[in-house]
């Protein structure tokens, strides 16, 4: 095939180029609207102008040049080479995973390195940056194989990382729990390129400092590995044990993950950490059970890592007996500490090793602890109180971020006796700790497959976590359950929404949101759900109105369809903006509030001399006490002490849709605690019509 560089891509030497290479994964294959919404093209529009990403993904291709349909021969990959891409984003992997390509596995680690040596010789300043493959729920063992993909391919991409010292990005488990993502089980869907094109958004925005832990501790014997791709060194220091792992690309303020037991064991967090550009470290004291000399040996190993270069307050990271010594040494030292991830954690010895509950135990390993602590071979004084479960007070007071993940079945270390005590004493001192229980889950296995909500905790509380909601972005949402005709998915309904905009004109009222402000109706006529036409006709009488609202939206969303619509247009004398509650599940309060506050500027910039009715997001959680009502009252109190300026008009509505006992009136919700019924329409239309006429 002739593989000449394809002139009639344009090239703008001024912009950081950035070339997205693969196979259909990349190109975008199967989704609704590729063109808009491969994760090439999303990342595009999320970077902005500084930027220009290619798409150079090929269906069905494979990374052996010996496989059935090689990427080598495609004109994409001479394009790319021809392109000299400032960063490359090499997805490649899943077909050779097909039984006709599998004979020939034992070449794909050479074929990967040659692919990056040419990449290389196109620009030598290039960063080269490996994604791992997305899992195959497919079921057929001679198509697309997940077990080939996760035993075989995922770890040589991983030795391919560690010898030729490019970075390597973790997919998997974006999309692994996930399946309504998948829905071929093979190719993401429109939202799930969103994830692929966060993840990669992170990676080029990671800025990196020049720094080398090993050479500036000055060992000069350390046993170097490869871990996952990242290099790892065991050695003994001052009558330690320690191991290290190092990231490609370290932050510039150094921020650590210290580990305490079972180094290596679902290590799917720290993988993560080391991609962002976090160290790893482990010193082992596991056999001391927390005691005095384990909390001196780490002691010593703060002493060391800080004198180092690494950041004074570390992540800490306990699993299972690992959580007697970290919440020990944490107790005694509590300015050092930047958040706690405990993991099905031992917190009170005579649950474990003890068994003096529902455990078991271990009489051996009690006896080792007895040992350690001094404590008598035949009893337990009950004055004792050296266990963490003895020291919650401590971790209430300061506000220490805690996240605890534990199998509500756990018999080895059960929560009743550990966690569940722990966790009910820190919020009876005012302090905050948030629990993921898994139903049905023992002991094992430890973590999340998908551990981003750890990551996002531990990146939050370090601060190094990318505040999305204030990141202007288009939507991705395709479904026609999203209230929508058939195949008029997100960019048909913004499209339909802008000639709106620009063909009505000198309007009175524009309603901007999400699926509630949909619900509004007007016309649309790809909207098929309209529950809240009925109190539109009545209470906005007499009032040229336009419905801007988008099913799925959220506040990055909405700053995009302002920012580069053409709502302005229409010169609203009035402009109502209801939106948030969509970004409850990913984002915490604050960097809500920072994605409003962003629409808000927006607005006033586009809507000059419009009066802007402000309710964030409207009421969600039926009841007082859930956690959507809890997110929903945190937003607003932080708005409430926002500034506004004279044609801005903020409103908490709370009262408005609930009881005296605060409980949401079921007649205007419906079941989800979120969506309002033809009921609440009414309501809501009778208060903005109120709003409008006493503006006038």
């Amino acid at each position: 095939m002739n593989c000449t560089p394809n002139p009639d891509r344009a090239v703008n030497h001024s912009r950081v180029k950035i070339a997205c290479i693969g196979n259909s994964i990349t190109f975008g294959a199967g989704m609704e609207d590729r063109q808009n919404n491969a994760y090439p093209v999303q990342l595009q529009r999320m970077l902005g102008e500084d930027y220009e990403v290619k798409n150079f993904g090929v269906n069905g291709r494979t990374l052996l040049r010996k496989g059935d349909l090689p990427y080598w021969e495609t004109q994409e990959y001479a394009d790319a080479l021809a392109f000299r891409a400032d960063i490359v984003f090499i997805k490649l992997g899943t077909n050779d995973s097909k039984q006709q390509n599998r004979i020939h596995l034992d070449e794909f680690e050479s074929d990967y390195k040659t692919l990056i040596a040419t990449l290389r010789e196109a620009n030598k300043e290039a960063r080269i940056i490996l994604l791992l493959p997305v899992p195959s729920l497919l079921e057929d063992t001679t198509s697309i194989w997940g077990p080939v993909i996760k035993q075989q391919i995922t770890p040589t991409i991983q030795k391919v990382s560690y010898d030729t010292r490019v970075e390597v990005l973790d997919l998997y488990p974006l999309l692994i729990d996930k399946p309504g993502l998948l829905p071929d089980k093979i190719h993401p869907s429109s939202l799930g390129a969103t994830l692929i094109a966060k993840r990669t958004y992170e990676a080029v925005k990671h800025g990196s400092y020049d720094f080398d832990l090993i050479q500036t501790l000055g060992i000069q014997n350390a046993q170097k590995s490869n871990f996952h791709g990242f290099d790892q060194y065991d050695f003994e220091h001052d009558g330690l044990s320690l191991k290290v792992v190092q990231p490609k690309r370290p932050l510039f303020d150094k921020p650590w993950i210290w580990r305490a037991r079972f180094f290596g064991h679902e290590p799917q967090t720290d993988i993560a950490l080391l991609e962002r550009g976090y160290h790893v470290v482990y010193c082992e004291v596991g056999s001391y059970f927390g005691n005095p000399e384990a909390v001196s040996r780490w002691n010593k190993c703060y002493d060391l890592m800080t004198r180092a270069g690494l950041h004074p307050k570390p992540a800490l990271e306990g699993m299972s007996r690992g959580g007697l010594v970290m919440y020990n040494w944490a107790a005694e030292n509590i300015e050092k500490v930047a958040c706690i991830y405990a993991d099905a954690p031992v917190l009170d010895a005579r649950s474990w090793p003890g068994g003096f509950g529902k455990s078991k135990g271990s009489p051996n390993e009690w006896q080792q602890v007895k040992q350690r602590y001094g404590l008598s071979p035949d009893s337990l004084s009950p004055g004792f109180n050296e266990w963490p479960i003895h020291k919650a007070d401590l971790f209430a007071k300061p506000g220490i971020p805690i996240l605890h993940v534990c199998g509500e079945a756990d018999q080895v270390v059960p929560v009743d006796e550990n966690t569940r005590p722990f966790e009910n004493a820190i919020k009876e001192k005012g302090g905050k700790i948030t629990t993921i229980y898994k139903t049905g889950v023992g002991h094992h296995p430890h973590s999340l497959e998908n551990p981003g909500v750890i990551v996002d905790f531990i990146l939050r509380a370090t601060g190094h976590k990318t505040n999305f909601a204030a990141i202007a972005a288009p939507g991705s949402e395709y479904r026609a359950a999203a209230g929508w005709v058939a195949l008029k998915g997100w960019w048909a309904q913004a499209a339909q929404i802008d000639s709106l905009c620009q063909v009505q004109g000198n309007i009175d009222l524009l309603l901007i949101g999400n699926s509630i402000t949909q619900g509004w109706g007007g016309p649309r006529s790809w909207v098929t759900y309209k529950p809240g036409q009925q109190a539109a006709d009545h209470y906005f009488k007499g009032l040229n109105w336009i419905g801007a609202g988008i099913s799925g939206d959220k506040t990055q969303n909405i700053a995009w369809r302002i920012k580069t619509g053409h709502y302005g247009a229409c010169q609203p004398n009035v402009v109502a903006l209801a939106i948030g509650v969509n970004n409850f599940p990913e984002d915490v309060p604050a960097e809500i509030v920072v994605g409003l506050q962003k629409i808000l500027q927006l607005v006033e910039e586009e809507f000059r001399g419009a009066q802007v009715l402000f309710f964030g997001p409207l009421p969600a959680g039926l009841e007082a006490t859930s956690p959507h009502r809890e997110k929903y009252q945190e937003v607003h109190r932080l708005l409430a002490q926002s500034g506004y300026s004279k044609n801005v008009h903020y409103y908490d509505l709370e009262q408005l849709f609930s009881n005296t006992q605060g409980t949401l009136n079921k007649e205007y919700y419906s079941s989800d605690g979120i969506h309002l019924t033809a009921k609440g329409y009414e309501v809501w239309a009778k208060f903005t019509r109120e709003q409008i006429d006493a503006l006038q």
